[in-house]
């Protein structure tokens, strides 16, 4: 894939790819932290853009509880509210002008807006294919609600990467997530207050926390307490290491789904944020 210093084989790759997506990804994210300077910048151009593409997979929006609402009058809004706009057509019947559109209501079905924080674990080792399924997850929580995430990663500390009241392009929160470096000991109820205090600053009608982690916790800290004070938690586990993934959902009532590696990132995250 790289036949010569500071460069990179893109059709070597797409084969490598097309063979065996979660290798070759997890290749890609290795690569990004070459010391090859020149071979690092391509790689990191080419998993920007390739983090996204595979992020797309899957549904671009949640869907959420529909529920019934009022709202303004306008063509095919919605079925007319008789009840809340009786008093108009009253008054224009009786005065034998047109109803004041202005003054009638609809009645619709509205979706509520989902806010959502993505917990990254980089505690213990985080390269390859860990690293590249934590991109990919953070670039299709990007897609899904591009106005209403954010990004933390966590160890025995939690970290910004991307704040839920400042906007920042796809591309650059996966450039960010693939920059991580793990270490350390994981700290998780201290990661889930700090998804919490992300979330407060969204006004949406549903806060979703979202944990890619396998759930071992190794700092001390109430975690069932932390994760009782969020809104909703939903849990994304590593395939074949889910135990502590499963007790924690079992305590906690979160939902919760597996993922083998980053070319099921997306849709795991579609399974989520419903």
């Amino acid at each position: 894939m790289s036949p010569a210093a500071g460069q990179l084989d893109e059709q070597a790759f797409a084969d490598a790819l097309a063979e065996d997506p979660d290798a070759a990804l997890g290749l890609l994210a290795d690569m990004t932290r070459a010391t090859d300077a020149g071979l690092r910048d391509l790689a990191r151009r080419l998993a920007g853009r390739l983090v996204v593409d595979v992020a797309r997979r899957g549904p671009a929006r949640p869907r959420g509880t529909g529920r019934m609402a009022e709202a303004a009058y306008r063509p095919d809004a919605g079925d007319l509210d008789l009840e809340a706009s009786s008093e108009a057509i009253v008054e224009a019947r009786a005065g034998g002008i047109a109803v004041d559109s202005e003054r009638l209501r609809v009645r619709r079905w509205v979706q509520p807006r989902t806010a959502v924080c993505l917990l990254v674990d980089r505690s213990g080792s985080m390269g390859g294919r860990p690293l590249a399924t934590s991109a990919v997850a953070a670039a299709a929580v990007a897609f899904r609600v591009p106005d209403e995430f954010s990004v933390v990663s966590f160890a025995r500390d939690a970290v910004v990467v991307k704040s839920h009241d400042v906007a920042m392009p796809a591309e650059t929160v996966v450039e960010r997530v693939l920059a991580l470096r793990g270490h350390g000991t994981t700290d998780l109820a201290a990661a889930l207050r700090v998804a919490g205090q992300q979330l407060s600053r969204s006004a949406a009608g549903r806060k979703l926390v979202v944990l890619l982690s396998d759930c071992r916790a190794t700092e001390p800290g109430d975690v069932a307490a932390a994760a009782g004070a969020l809104d909703e938690l939903a849990i994304v586990a590593p395939a074949g290491d889910t135990d502590a993934a499963a007790a924690l959902a079992a305590l906690t009532g979160a939902t919760m789904t597996t993922v083998r590696g980053p070319a099921e990132a997306a849709d795991a995250l579609s399974r989520v944020i419903t």
